[in-house]
């Protein structure tokens, strides 16, 4: 599944980009990891499943999923997706049941959407989902890693998805908070890493990322062919890119 959300991203976005000063940090925590993030976009599933393929390879990721929309999307059983009922109230008995099971294991990394809805980038608060405070009793020795998310078209057709990993806080000094403190913690963490990020990718500028995927640039179909021809004719090489002068000559 991580092969195809690859090529599907590359169909359809230009990259998945990672800040630079954005890389998760203590990635030789020996404990398992909570990462919960904002949720402006059906692409944060296989964003998030690209993320734990390509920068934490040793970890099994699992992920709370609408029990009803998991019925429609069974396939992310097999990426470690379990139902939760957010339609009743004990959905959040659910959510912790299964979240005790994930977090036994220290190999083990929990994905949250812990806004629990689709939210614009730019809505404060956050208004995080309570549950997540609750965790760090289930498994005080996790690391909770706030993930920033964030979709913007520049140059290109297709959007750039860009991302950021936080400030990575451990459950020990969480415990030492109340559970509202810890949730407020919590979200302030994040609410930091999206307005860090959000203030890099408003630059437009590329050299502020790496690159975890890259995908295709251009238009596409008729058009970039015939810039192609152009380009041979003058004996220069083409570039897909938008606002390229194709200036480089083949040798």
């Amino acid at each position: 599944m991580a092969a195809y959300f690859s090529r599907f991203l590359r169909r359809h976005m230009t990259a998945l980009r990672l800040a630079r000063w954005g890389t998760p940090r203590r990635l030789d925590h020996p404990g398992p990891l909570v990462v919960y993030c904002n949720h402006p976009s059906w692409w944060d599933a296989a964003t998030t499943i690209l993320l734990a393929d390509r920068l934490f390879p040793g970890r099994a990721m699992f992920a709370p999923f609408d029990a009803r929309m998991l019925e429609r999307y069974g396939v992310f059983r097999r990426l470690g997706a379990f139902p939760v009922d957010l339609s009743s109230r004990r959905g959040a008995a659910q959510f912790l049941a299964s979240a005790r099971t994930v977090l036994a294991k220290p190999d083990h990394m929990l994905w949250l959407t812990a806004q629990g809805r689709f939210s614009d980038v730019r809505t404060r608060p956050l208004d995080l989902r309570p549950g997540i405070a609750h965790l760090a009793e289930i498994a005080p020795d996790a690391l909770f890693v706030p993930l920033a998310l964030d979709y913007a078209f520049w140059d290109e057709r297709g959007a750039e998805a860009c991302c950021a990993f936080g400030e990575p806080i451990a459950a020990a000094d969480l415990l030492a908070l109340t559970r509202p403190e810890r949730l407020a913690h919590l979200e302030a963490a994040l609410t930091a890493t999206l307005d860090y990020l959000s203030a890099d990718v408003m630059t437009r500028d590329s050299a502020r990322f790496v690159p975890v995927i890259e995908g295709a640039r251009g238009v596409g179909g008729v058009y970039d062919l015939w810039r192609r021809l152009g380009a041979l004719a003058r004996g220069r090489r083409f570039d897909p890119a938008h606002g390229s002068d194709e200036a480089e000559r083949i040798p």
